[in-house]
C-alpha cells in the first residue's frame, strides 16, 4: 500500500474537522500544526485498517455481483439432452 497522501484542500478540510471535534467534544482548542500532526499519525498508524476494510467491502460487493451474473447467465442456457 502506498502512503496516504491528501491534497492541500483535503488536508485543510480534515484539519478543520479535527479542530471542530476538539472544540465541540473536548472543549479544547488545537492549532493547525498539531491537528495536522494528529491527522498524519492516524493516516500512518491506522490508515491501513480503513484501507483494508474498504478492500473487504469491495470484494464482498464484487462477489455479490459475480454471483448474480452467474445466475443470470445460467438462466440464459437452453435445454439440451446433455446433463451438466
Amino acid at each position: 500500500m502506498k502512503p496516504i497522501k491528501f491534497s492541500k484542500e483535503e488536508s485543510k478540510a480534515i484539519v478543520g474537522e479535527i479542530q471542530d471535534y476538539f472544540r465541540q467534544e473536548l472543549d479544547s482548542d488545537i492549532g493547525a500544526i498539531p491537528a495536522e500532526m494528529l491527522m498524519q499519525f492516524f493516516a500512518d498508524k491506522m490508515g491501513a485498517y480503513y484501507y483494508n476494510r474498504g478492500v473487504y467491502d469491495a470484494q464482498a460487493a464484487l462477489k455479490s455481483r459475480m454471483d448474480s451474473l452467474h445466475d443470470d447467465l445460467y438462466a440464459l442456457e437452453q435445454r439440451t439432452n446433455h446433463l451438466r
